[in-house]
Parts: structure tokens; sequence; C-alpha cells
């Protein structure tokens, strides 16, 4: 056995990663699960000032100087090279792009206007290809990961949601696309989720209870279900383009 040397002073590589919409729900999430696998985290968010604080003094008392907020609305595109920035003069450098920040509400035809257009086409597809373009540079140098978090109904639309459904489906194809594109520098894969958080708009039981009863495993999933998906893909060196859904087999049924 050869002996490791009293002066070897090697430390393991740190990772980096950003992750927009972060200061709450899924996002959090994520940020929890990636820093407990020992990542350096920039938390991005566009309101939630003091939940992304919040979360960043929780997670900075279990690893000093290990996770940083940045306020940017993603809507402006001339705002995205700066947020990246703040992770590169921090740390050096960016391994992994998490694409979650999302707007969600319905838009029946004969009520859509412009602006939900907008809104929802530029939170789930506009902001994540600019951001992702901006951040290849830095990804290809580390051999980093790009994970978009789409969503089961991009692949099968939910009523009164058609701008959303779009979106997301857009996403999805921005996924397979880029993976073609960037290969084999960097990888790019998503996770779709299912029913894991309930819309913060207000649902009846009874629509939840439709939801449920398609559910092969009977139940609602949880937030941590999609940041253990996140971190498997994260650390798969030999997937890309691939979309993982997380939905509890209710993609079978719909």
């Amino acid at each position: 056995m050869v002996a490791q040397s009293m002066h070897d002073t090697t430390k393991p590589v740190v990772k980096t990663a950003l992750i927009t919409g972060a200061s709450r729900r899924i996002g959090a999430a994520i940020a929890r699960r990636l820093h407990g696998a020992g990542m350096n985290i920039l938390l991005h968010y566009r309101h939630s000032h003091a939940e992304a604080e919040s979360l960043a003094q929780e997670l900075n008392a279990l690893r000093s100087d290990s996770v940083l907020t940045a306020q940017a609305d993603l809507l402006v595109t001339e705002n995205l090279a700066n947020l990246l920035q703040v992770a590169i003069k921090a740390w050096g450098g960016l391994d992994i792009l998490v694409n979650n920040a999302s707007e969600f509400y319905s838009t029946p035809i004969g009520t859509i206007q412009a602006s939900d257009w907008e809104k929802l086409m530029g939170s789930n597809l506009k902001a994540p290809l600019f951001l992702s373009q901006i951040a290849v540079p830095y990804l290809k140098k580390s051999s980093g990961t790009i994970i978009n978090i789409t969503d089961i109904h991009g692949e099968k639309p939910m009523r009164h949601h058609t701008v959303y459904s779009m979106a997301k489906a857009g996403l999805a194809a921005l996924t397979r696309s880029l993976a073609r594109e960037l290969a084999p520098e960097v990888r790019v894969n998503a996770v779709a989720p299912g029913a894991i958080l309930w819309p913060e708009q207000e649902m009846g039981a009874a629509i939840k209870n439709i939801i449920l009863e398609r559910i092969p495993l009977g139940r609602q999933g949880r937030a941590e279900d999609i940041a253990e998906t996140v971190l498997f893909l994260a650390q798969s060196p030999y997937i890309t383009g691939q979309i993982i859904a997380v939905d509890g087999g209710r993609s079978l049924h719909m």
C-alpha cells in the first residue's frame, strides 16, 4: 500500500451549479440536494428575495461561503450574462446549469394575450435558450451539463394551458437539440415532473382527486423526487439528450 504524504494538499474539486428560480418549491429542493452533494450553489430569484436569503443562510451554515444569491428578471436577456458572472467571479467556473424558473397559469383559447405569450414562452423557453447559450463556453471547459425542468404536459398538453404546454414542448425540443449540438463536451438532459406540487393558483379538491386517480403509484410526488433525479443526471456521464418523467406513472394513462 502506498502511504499518502502528510504534506499532500490535494483537495477534491468542488462543482458549481446555477439554479434558476431556486428560492422556493422545486428549485429550493434542487438547491438543497446539490448542495448536500458538496456543490457550490448560485440561487437565482426574481421577486423572492427573503426566501432566497433565508435558504442561502441555511445552506451556508452547513458549509460556509458555498451559496450565493442573485436577482434577475430572466425575461430581460441582457441580464443573463451578469447573472452567470456572479458564479464565475465567486468560484471560477460553472459545472451545472439547472433551468428551473417557470411561469405557470391557464390561457383558455379566446383569452390569450400577447403578454401571456411573452411571459410563458419567455420564462419557460426563451430564458433557458439564451442562458444556456451564454453558459456554453464555461460548461465546455468543465465538461459540464445543462438540466432543464420540463413538464409531462409538454408532450401531452393540459386543457386550457395551450401557451404553457407549447413552451414546455419547446423546452423538450431545446433539450434534445442542444444535446446533439453540444456533445461531446456538454451533456444536456431534462426532468419532466408530474403531480409534484399543486399550482399556487387555487385548485379544487375534486380536480386534485381526478389527477391522483390517474397516477399508478397512487400518490402525489415530492419536490425531493425531482431533486434526486437532477442529481442523478448531473452525476451520470454517459447520459445525454434524455427527458425523464418523474410522475408516478401518470403519463402512461394521459
